[in-house]
């Protein structure tokens, strides 16, 4: 007698419970490292991308910040104009034809973090530029350098406004490293291929794959939504006073 659909649910988490299991933990350790690494190198770039040069600056100074901005705009712009699928293949593939030789555990994770940055860098910057312009200028009257104004000042307010593409990146993450099993790694997609292709039940495979992505989306989508709702409660941030002087 043919199984229903929910036996074989239960029959392919039975018989390979372990695999589905271990694929979402790969999953979630490839995504959460590549998500956390990758708002580090977003930060800055936006932080680069979005630093003012003066007319009273100096020749070098203008030509060494240009180029700076001219390198973020080309890696952003290529990250985000590329699939991630192509990157994936030219990181872990590529390199290897010049001695390069990472793990493909190393390479998903060093994907996700570079398009993590690429995406991120535009979000910091629009954040950064959404605060009122006087912040910086009070920042200034008080002797504060460029770069002090924006970590102890701009960047706690414009953080908050950061949050939720923060959080819509890292679930995106989370829903693109099924593209990564093209460089073999075991992460939850691949784990169900090797389930769906064993007995060709690949309803019942993809179907238990499908909950499993959209359980950890929901969690994490709820967690998101209380750490915005916790930020909101907060007053705003305040010029720091220690930094007035006598």
């Amino acid at each position: 007698m043919e199984k229903s659909i929910f036996e074989w649910i239960i029959f392919l988490l039975q018989k390979y419970g372990i695999y589905f299991w271990k694929g979402t933990v790969i999953t979630l350790e490839t995504s959460i490292l590549g998500t956390l690494f990758g708002f580090l190198l977003g930060f800055l770039l936006g932080i680069i991308q979005s630093t003012p040069v003066h007319p009273e600056d100096g020749r070098l100074k203008k030509i060494y910040y240009k180029g700076m901005k001219a390198i973020c705009n080309i890696f952003i712009h290529v990250f985000r104009g590329t699939p991630m699928m192509v990157q994936a293949m030219v990181i872990y593939y590529g390199l290897k034809q010049y001695g390069v030789d990472i793990s493909s555990f190393t390479a998903a994770v060093l994907v996700i973090l570079l398009n993590t940055g690429a995406y991120m860098a535009e979000t910091v910057r629009g954040g950064i530029i959404s605060i009122d312009n006087g912040q910086f200028e009070g920042g200034k009257a008080l002797g504060m350098s460029h770069f002090t104004i924006m970590f102890s000042v701009v960047l706690p307010q414009a953080f908050r406004n950061i949050i939720p593409e923060m959080g819509n990146l890292f679930i995106t993450n989370l829903k693109m490293t099924s593209v990564l099993n093209v460089i073999g790694i075991a992460e939850l997609y691949f784990a169900t291929k090797t389930a769906a292709n064993t007995y060709y039940r690949y309803f019942e495979a993809f179907l238990i794959t499908g909950a499993i992505y959209f359980i950890l989306c929901a969690a994490f989508t709820k967690l998101l939504n209380l750490l915005e709702k916790k930020l909101e409660d907060k007053k705003d941030y305040e010029l720091a006073t220690e930094y007035l002087t006598d």
